[in-house]
């Protein structure tokens, strides 16, 4: 990735600043204390990040970076190339593409349209990129909340799959798409 000191910020309803910083090993007490929210566990109930170890490396197909709310974090990114991410998670995907994991850090966060600004700072940041051909994302089966807000944002679900015990949907948007969603 190549912007990962880059600063990528929105201004919601002129009060509002949202930036995406790179997440760092100062983050790893916050992050510890998110992953234990139930809404966190209830989207992503089996992984273990690894914070202790991820939070020191910096392989250029990724990003984990801190959304900040007017300066104070409120919730997680990470944008992969899932083609060349080292775990093979994807499988054997197609090059050009990205991979986002969000989540929103407290409850109290929720439902405030800070997940709607993250995404359109990630989805800017990936597409950036001209050789970025579209975004995917693995919602849990359950997650019908997640469906809805990756719906709103122009994703189309393309696919059922497991990722290990977890039962997903793959959700893509195509940078033709976001381009027709930004013009509309």
């Amino acid at each position: 990735m190549t912007q990962s000191d880059s600063l990528y910020t929105a201004v919601l309803a002129g009060r509002f600043v949202i930036n995406l910083r790179p997440a760092t090993p100062q983050d790893l007490k916050l992050l510890r204390h998110w992953d234990q929210q139930p809404h966190v566990i209830a989207s992503d109930p089996d992984d273990d990040w690894e914070w202790e170890v991820e939070l020191l490396r910096d392989p250029d197909w990724r990003e984990q970076l801190i959304a900040e709310l007017n300066g104070s974090p409120i919730g997680f990114m990470q944008i992969i190339d899932p083609a060349r991410e080292d775990s093979h998670y994807w499988g054997n995907v197609s090059a050009n593409l990205r991979a986002i994991d969000i989540w929103i850090g407290e409850a109290s966060d929720l439902g405030q349209g800070h997940g709607t600004q993250m995404m359109q700072l990630a989805l800017t940041r990936c597409f950036d990129d001209p050789e970025v051909t579209g975004v995917l994302l693995d919602p849990l089966v359950s997650n019908t909340r997640a469906h809805r807000f990756y719906e709103r944002l122009g994703f189309r679900c393309c696919d059922r799959r497991h990722f290990g015990t977890d039962d997903c949907f793959v959700y893509q948007l195509s940078r033709t798409a976001w381009h027709s969603s930004k013009n509309s």
